[in-house]
């Protein structure tokens, strides 16, 4: 809540793509069937780790939480942004925006991190085969994940307060379609170098540490491939780090366009885009990549549909 010269507003403006009405309609559409594709997508992946015994692994248990992370940013900032791409109201109460940025900024920490424990996974299976059970146990795989969730929202308290505590000074209009940190401190009628700091600080820890060790992992699973004497074998090895590997490419290509370049290399109409892609094209494109491209995903599919449709026949 912000009072700026005795009067009080409890609502941001989320101004999107307002001056071009026409894209905005468009957008609407694009946005809502990729939503409901996500959702089908992700909550697939879910259904299958969760149901077939064959994907009882720690892959696809990390892959899961993966899945269950891109529903939840998904739902985070697609129902808002279609209800004021729709209607005249493009309004987010306080409380909304905290909450989004909360949220979004803990998926995508998380996210980092997970796809760093994942790297580790393949290195597991494919540079220590015979040992690979034994060292991603069950209770490493819940530390792991408990860790990166911890980790992620543990500091999306921080950077929420730090954020939504500066003075505003009676400026309420967001010129985006969520609330977002960059986006939030120009609203600031102060000085934010700290915060500008705290946010390179941040996004250096979630994106170069955890590539760095995703660049480390996918070095030695190379190495070791290329060791393999057989054609067939090294297809087979690379064919297990395949999805992840793209995933990790968009995933972070991404995010490093949007906090690591220099604030004045994009338009703000190419930020936006940019998190268009973030939030809602890369939770659909996941599930898409780690189906079509896994036999494991695709069999346990075609089994789950055939038990479907075989127990309503009978």
């Amino acid at each position: 809540m912000e009072r700026a010269n005795g009067t009080t507003f409890s609502r941001f403006i989320l101004l999107g793509f307002s001056g071009r009405p026409h894209l905005e309609t468009v957008l609407f559409v694009v946005i809502l069937i990729t939503y409901l594709l996500s959702f089908l997508g992700n909550s697939t992946i879910i259904l299958l780790s969760t149901l077939e015994c064959r994907l009882h692994t720690p892959m696809y248990f990390f892959l899961s939480n993966l899945s269950f992370m891109d529903l939840c940013l998904t739902t985070c900032t697609a129902p808002q942004t279609l209800v004021n791409f729709k209607g005249k109201d493009k309004t987010i109460t306080y409380g909304g925006c905290v909450t989004q940025l909360f949220i979004a900024l803990g998926l995508g920490g998380v996210e980092c991190i997970l796809l760093s424990v994942m790297a580790y996974d393949r290195y597991a299976a494919v540079c220590r085969p015979l040992h690979y059970m034994v060292i991603m146990h069950p209770q490493l795989c819940l530390q792991l994940v408990a860790t990166a969730w911890l980790t992620g929202f543990g500091t999306s308290v921080v950077q929420t307060a730090l954020t939504m505590t500066l003075p505003l000074c009676g400026r309420n209009q967001v010129d985006h379609f969520f609330c977002e940190v960059p986006v939030m401190l120009k609203l600031a009628c102060t000085n934010t170098s700290i915060n500008e700091a705290e946010v390179l600080a941040v996004s250096v820890f979630f994106l170069v540490v955890p590539l760095s060790l995703i660049l480390v992992s996918y070095g030695h699973i190379t190495r070791a491939v290329l060791m393999i004497k057989s054609a067939q074998g090294r297809r087979k090895a690379f064919g297990t780090c395949s999805s992840h590997v793209l995933v990790v490419i968009i995933f972070f290509g991404t995010l490093i366009s949007m906090y690591l370049e220099p604030p004045s290399s994009y338009s703000q109409d190419m930020n936006k885009s940019m998190a268009l892609f973030y939030t809602l094209v890369t939770p659909l494109l996941n599930p898409l990549i780690y189906t079509l491209r896994n036999k494991e995903v695709k069999g346990a599919l075609k089994r789950l549909v055939g038990r479907t449709i075989a127990s309503r026949k009978s």
